[in-house]
C-alpha cells in the first residue's frame, strides 16, 4: 500500500503506466527465500537502536570500532555461529553479509575479516588439526584474527610477496621475518587493536637438501602467527601500528605489521596443500607449483562472493532512498497546475530506471553465484571450481564498480538533500569505495576472467573438453555469424523485447570480443612477447570480461522472470530484464560498428528504452519496497516508507525541529 501511495502521488503526460500493479508481499517472497533470517537479524537491531551508526554525529575511529565490536557481540550472543554458516550453510553466511551492509558496512567487513578471511583461511588452508585448535575460539570471537596478505609494496601480485618464513631445522620452528620496509604487512583488518593472531602469507623457505646452506624457496604459503597475548600486548618481534583514518570504514582497525625473526612452531604452517616434515623435506599432493598456488588462492573465493552480496545490499538501499525520494519530491509543473513528482520527468527516469533494472539483474546473478559456490563446496567438482573462480572474480569486479558509480547517481538524484549526512548516501559511497580494491583489485580480477575465457576458447579448438559452462563458448560458430540483414533492421517492439534477440545480441558481443582478442594477442605476441601483447590489448581484455558478466546477468534476469508464477510480478521482472539488455545494446558502439544494429533499429531501441523507463516508473516504488528494508535499518529520513504520508517529518526531526 505504501508504494501505491508514493507512486500514485502525481500523474504526468510523460508517464505511461502500462505495467500492472503487483502485490509487494508476493514479490518480496519470490525474491527472498531467507526472509526469516532477515527478520531475526533486523529485529536484533530494532531492540538495540543504540548500536546503529548515526553518520551525522561523526564518531571517532575508536568510538566506531567499539560500536562495531558491540554489534558483533550482539549477533553472537543471539546464538548465531558465523563460522558454522561459512563452513556448512554458505548461503546464510553471504546473506548475513548482505543484511549487515545497511546496518554498517564496517560491521560487514569486520564479519568478513574475522570469519571469511581469518577463519576461512584456517579452515580451508589448514587441516583437521588446525580446525580443532582454532574453530570455536574464532567463531565466538575469543580469538580475533587477521588475514595478513597485502604488503606495502605488493597487493594484487600475491606471488611477489616478500615476507619470509624460514625453517630452523634444529629448533623445529619457522622464523617469520619482514626483510625490508616494502614487505611490511599493510591495511590488515583487525590488526591495529583486536587481532591476537594472523594468517600470514610468506615465502616458505627450507634448507637445500645438498647441505650447502642455501635455501629453497617454495613460494607463498600461509602460516598462523600469534600477534598479541591475552592482555592485548604485542608479542616479541611483532610491531604493529594503526593505519589511521581512512576515506571510509573507520569502524575497522586496519594496521601495519612488521615481523622481526618471530618464531612459531613448524605445525603452524597451514598444510592442506603442502607439508614440511621434521627434517625440512617439502612435499605436496600437487606437483605443479603454479597449480598449488592457484589452489591456495582458489580457496579464498568466498571473500569475493561476500563482497558481491554486500555490494548488492548497498545498491538496494541507495536505490530505495533515491526512488522513494524522487516519487514524493515535487518540482515545477505546467502553468496553473500542480507541481510534478521528480520521478515523472524522463531525465530522472533515465537515471534511476536502468539502475533499478541493473540492481535486479545483479541480484539474480549474485544468487546464481551463491548457488554455484555452495554446490562447489559440496561436490568439489573441477568444472564448478573453474566457474566459481571466474564468476566470483567477474561479478565482484563488475558489481562493486557499478555500485560505486550508482551511489553517486543516487546522491545526485536526491538533489541537495542527498548531500545531507543523515540521509546516508555520502557514508555509503565512502564506505563502499574500497570494495573496488580489496579481495582483488577490479582491473586485475577482470583480467583473470578474460584469461580463463581465452583458455576455454583455445581449448575448444584443440578438441579439449570444456571446463566452463558458458554457452557462447560452446556455440561460437553459430553465434559469431553476422545477424540476418532483415533482423538487423527489425524495429518492432515485440522483436526488440524477444529474449532470443536480447540474449543472442549480448552473446554475439562477447563472442566477437573473445575472437578478436585472441587474434590480436597472437599478432602482437610475435613482436612484443606475451606480457607486452596482453598490455597492449588490456582495454579489449576488460571489455570482454564486462561483456561476459553482462551476459550472465541477462540470462539470470530472464530466467528469474520466466520462473515467476505471479503474472503481474513476472511482467515487471521481464520489463526490468529487457531494459537492462536494451540499455547495454544501445550504449555499446560495437553493435553499430559491426552493422549488427542498423541506425533505424538503434533509434527504435532508444525509443523503447524511454518507454520502458516510463512504464517502470509506475511500479518503481513497489519494486524497491520489495527489497523489504525496514525503516530502522535504512535510516535515511528522505527514503523511509512513511515519506508518502509525512514527506518531511523524519527529516525535520533529525534536524531538531519538534514538529
Amino acid at each position: 500500500m505504501q508504494g501505491d501511495q508514493l507512486s500514485c502521488s502525481h500523474t504526468s503526460a510523460h508517464a505511461v503506466r502500462r505495467l500492472p500493479r503487483f502485490d509487494v508481499t508476493l514479490m518480496e517472497h519470490y525474491l527472498d527465500d531467507l526472509r526469516p533470517l532477515k527478520e531475526e537479524v533486523y529485529e536484533l537491531f530494532k531492540q538495540h537502536p543504540e548500536l546503529l551508526v548515526k553518520e551525522e554525529e561523526g564518531l571517532s575511529k575508536e568510538e566506531h570500532r567499539e560500536l562495531v565490536r558491540r554489534c558483533l557481540h550482539v549477533i553472537l550472543d543471539a546464538g548465531y555461529s558465523p563460522l558454522s554458516f561459512l563452513t556448512k550453510d554458505q548461503a546464510k553466511y553471504f546473506y548475513l553479509s548482505e543484511l549487515l551492509a545497511l546496518v554498517d558496512l564496517s560491521l560487514t567487513i569486520k564479519l568478513g575479516v574475522q570469519y571469511s578471511l581469518w577463519g576461512g583461511s584456517v579452515v580451508n588452508l589448514g587441516t583437521e588439526r588446525h580446525r580443532r585448535a582454532y574453530f570455536d575460539d574464532i567463531d565466538r570471537f575469543r580469538l580475533p584474527g587477521c588475514f595478513a596478505m597485502t604488503e606495502l609494496k605488493h597487493g594484487s601480485n600475491v606471488a611477489g610477496l616478500q615476507t619470509e618464513a624460514v625453517l630452523d631445522v634444529h629448533k623445529d620452528e619457522w622464523v617469520v621475518h619482514t626483510p625490508d620496509d616494502g614487505a611490511i604487512k599493510w591495511w590488515i583488518g583487525n590488526a591495529a587493536e583486536d587481532g591476537r593472531a594472523a594468517t600470514v602469507f610468506a615465502r616458505l623457505k627450507v634448507p637445500a637438501p645438498d647441505g650447502s646452506g642455501a635455501l629453497d624457496d617454495h613460494g607463498v604459503h600461509a602460516f598462523v602467527v600469534p600477534l598479541r597475548d591475552s592482555s592485548g600486548n604485542t608479542l616479541p618481534g611483532v610491531e604493529i601500528h594503526d593505519c589511521g583514518y581512512k576515506v571510509g570504514l573507520n569502524g575497522i582497525d586496519n594496521g601495519a605489521i612488521q615481523f622481526t625473526h618471530v618464531r612459531i612452531p613448524r605445525e603452524n604452517l597451514l598444510d592442506r596443500f603442502a607439508t614440511v616434515d621434521r627434517s625440512g623435506r617439502y612435499s605436496s599432493p600437487i606437483t605443479s607449483a603454479a597449480r598449488r598456488f592457484a589452489a591456495t588462492l582458489g580457496e579464498l573465493t568466498g571473500g569475493r562472493v561476500g563482497l558481491t552480496a554486500a555490494s548488492v545490499g548497498v545498491l538496494k538501499g541507495a536505490l530505495t532512498i533515491a526512488v522513494r525520494y524522487s516519487a514524493q519530491r515535487q518540482q515545477f509543473g505546467p502553468p496553473d497546475g500542480p507541481e510534478v513528482a521528480v520521478l515523472d520527468y524522463p531525465s530522472q527516469q533515465a537515471k534511476l530506471m536502468p539502475m533499478l533494472a541493473t540492481c535486479y539483474a545483479l541480484m539474480f546473478a549474485k544468487n546464481r553465484l551463491v548457488q554455484k559456490y555452495c554446490e562447489m563446496k559440496r561436490t568439489k567438482d573441477e568444472a564448478l571450481v573453474a566457474d566459481v573462480h571466474s564468476l566470483s572474480a567477474g561479478l565482484k569486479a563488475y558489481t562493486t564498480t557499478y555500485v560505486n558509480t550508482a551511489i553517486g547517481v543516487c546522491r545526485e538524484s536526491c538533489g541537495g538533500h542527498g548531500y545531507a549526512s543523515v540521509n546516508r548516501l555520502g557514508a555509503l559511497r565512502s564506505d563502499h569505495d574500497i570494495f573496488q580494491t580489496f579481495e582483488g583489485d577490479n582491473t586485475v580480477l577482470l583480467q583473470q576472467v578474460a584469461a580463463l575465457l581465452l583458455k576455454e576458447y583455445r581449448d575448444s579448438f584443440r578438441g579439449s573438453p570444456l571446463m566452463a559452462t558458458w554457452s557462447y563458448l560452446k556455440i561460437w560458430a553459430q553465434d559469431s555469424l553476422p545477424a540476418n540483414p532483415l533482423v538487423t533492421h527489425e524495429t518492432d517492439p515485440s522483436h526488440l523485447r524477444d529474449p532470443s534477440f536480447l540474449v543472442r545480441a549480448l552473446r554475439y558481443r562477447t563472442a566477437r570480443l573473445l575472437h578478436t582478442l585472441a587474434a590480436r594477442l597472437r599478432k602482437h605476441s610475435r613482436r612484443l612477447g606475451d606480457f607486452g601483447a596482453w598490455n597492449k590489448c588490456l582495454m579489449h581484455v576488460l571489455a570482454l570480461s564486462r561483456a561476459h558478466v553482462e551476459c550472465v546477468m541477462l540470462e539470470e534476469a530472464l530466467g528469474a522472470a520466466e520462473r515467476c508464477v505471479d503474472p503481474d510480478c513476472r511482467r515487471s521482472l521481464k520489463a526490468l530484464a529487457d531494459l537492462f539488455a536494451l540499455d547495454r545494446i544501445h550504449s555499446d558502439i560495437i553493435f553499430r560498428n559491426d552493422d549488427y544494429i542498423a541506425p533505424e533499429k538503434a533509434k527504435a531501441i532508444q525509443r523503447l528504452i524511454e518507454a520502458l523507463c516510463s512504464e517502470l516508473r509506475g511500479v518503481a516504488v513497489p519494486l524497491v519496497d520489495s527489497f523489504a528494508i525496514p525503516d530502522h535499518i535504512l535510516r535515511a529520513p528522505i527514503g523511509l516508507s512513511t515519506t508518502a504520508v509525512d514527506p518531511y517529518g523524519s527529516y525535520l526531526e533529525a534536524a531538531g525541529f519538534d514538529g
